[in-house]
């Protein structure tokens, strides 16, 4: 059994020494960047907002800009999330306790993200625009993105998909581990 991997590995690795490719190199990256797309639910790995769960918004896979050398994405997230909530608790108490939410809006590497098996279908396209991300304008995309996310928090039973719905809860629990 061991023998018949060996031959199999000596075939591959001539064929890859062949077509002068190093059967060696790392792909990581080409992997990732298959995972990560619009609307996918990643946690934030590295920065000020490590430990975060965010929403990818956009999705670059060769950083052509000048500043940007490298493979990144546009994603928002929840920086404070809401607090807790029992049933017992009023209409009125759970719409105060959930506007503590605090979104924020970044470019990050791809290496500096996890992502999830979650999806969620929030139109966060339209809430944030490229042009806008500079100086106070960046102010009122948060402003439109902590409407958004309130919005979703507060009517997650109305979400039709059931797969987009795991994916809608999960992005607003805290995360534990």
């Amino acid at each position: 059994m061991a023998s018949s991997k060996l031959v199999q590995l000596e075939s591959t690795r001539r064929a890859a020494i062949e077509l002068r490719i190093d059967p060696f190199a790392r792909r990581d990256r080409i992997v990732k960047m298959a995972i990560v797309k619009s609307g996918k639910v990643v946690i934030i790995l590295a920065g000020r907002h490590a430990g975060k769960k965010a929403v990818v918004i956009k999705n670059v896979e060769d950083g052509n800009s000048a500043d940007k050398r490298f493979s990144h994405c546009l994603v928002a997230g929840i920086a404070r999330g809401p607090r807790k909530v029992t049933r017992g608790m009023s209409k009125k108490k759970v719409e105060k306790r959930s506007r503590t939410m605090k979104p924020f809006v970044k470019y990050i590497n791809v290496r500096h993200v996890f992502p999830t098996r979650y999806q969620v279908d929030m139109d966060l396209k339209k809430a944030v625009d490229e042009a806008d991300l500079v100086g106070d304008k960046k102010v009122e995309v948060k402003k439109n993105l902590k409407k958004i996310f309130e919005d979703r928090y507060l009517n997650q039973k109305q979400i039709t998909s059931e797969k987009k719905a795991a994916g809608s809860n999960y992005f607003f629990q805290k995360l534990r581990f």
